[in-house]
């Protein structure tokens, strides 16, 4: 496993990929090694699609191989809150009564990632419903700070905010009505930004919007980051 790939910034790792100096294959290997050796003990991700992931990178490095185009975010492992719809993993809510709550469709915010080249990799914790400022629910248990075990990540995107801090992957989705983007990045040392509440659509079912408060954004390792994530996801 290269260790150099696990904190590198997304927007390099991008980089990488188009240049063929990196193998989408090999960054989502090594990000799913990662995830084996650290989440039994962070618990950051609740719900993983490895077999589906790794064959969307080989498909996507085949279409680099054929010279075709591929988006901005071409191969970066995704990690998506688990209060938000990623076809083919459950929208828990992190709720006992959800566990079994399988989505029909994408999130808009979802499809756009996906549709920039990003391979969702599954599901971050979050705490019921997303109402506490710590990662801790009954389905799942408690999500740990990867900067010290002992303490929380925050919440509600505590899941989200641990994977990026450990470098499970390098984005994953988030959500912000009262600081939920905001408090996990700041508890874990990684960038979050609450956008302006409308600039990411929710939808196209939002059981959790938290009426006019709910904005969606992303947390990652650096500004540039977040700049690259939101140019793939905003407008109406």
């Amino acid at each position: 496993m290269r260790d150099d790939l696990l904190f590198k910034p997304a927007y390099e790792l991008a980089s990488l990929i188009r240049l063929r100096q990196l193998s989408p294959v090999e960054l989502m290997e090594a990000c799913l090694r990662r995830i084996h050796e650290v989440n039994p003990v962070i618990n950051a991700f609740v719900t993983l699609r490895e077999e589906e992931a790794l064959a969307e990178a080989r498909q996507l490095a085949d279409r680099i191989a054929r010279n075709e185009e591929v988006g901005p975010l071409a191969g970066l492992p995704l990690g998506v809150k688990d209060l938000e719809d990623a076809l083919g993993l459950p929208t828990t809510y992190g709720s006992i009564p959800f566990k079994d709550n399988w989505p029909q469709q994408d999130s808009i915010q979802v499809e756009r990632l996906k549709r920039a080249g990003a391979i969702v990799v599954g599901k971050t914790n979050t705490p019921e419903f997303g109402y506490t400022f710590f990662c801790r629910n009954l389905l799942f248990g408690a999500t740990r700070n990867p900067w010290h075990l002992e303490r929380t990540p925050g919440g509600s995107s505590g899941g989200s905010a641990a994977a990026i801090a450990a470098g499970m992957v390098p984005l994953a989705t988030a959500s912000d009505a009262g600081g939920s983007i905001r408090i996990p990045a700041a508890y874990t040392g990684s960038f979050g930004i609450k956008p302006q509440l409308g600039r990411v659509p929710l939808g196209p079912t939002d059981m959790l919007s938290w009426g006019n408060l709910t904005c969606y954004g992303p947390i990652t390792r650096t500004v540039k980051d977040a700049a690259l994530y939101l140019d793939c996801v905003v407008g109406d």
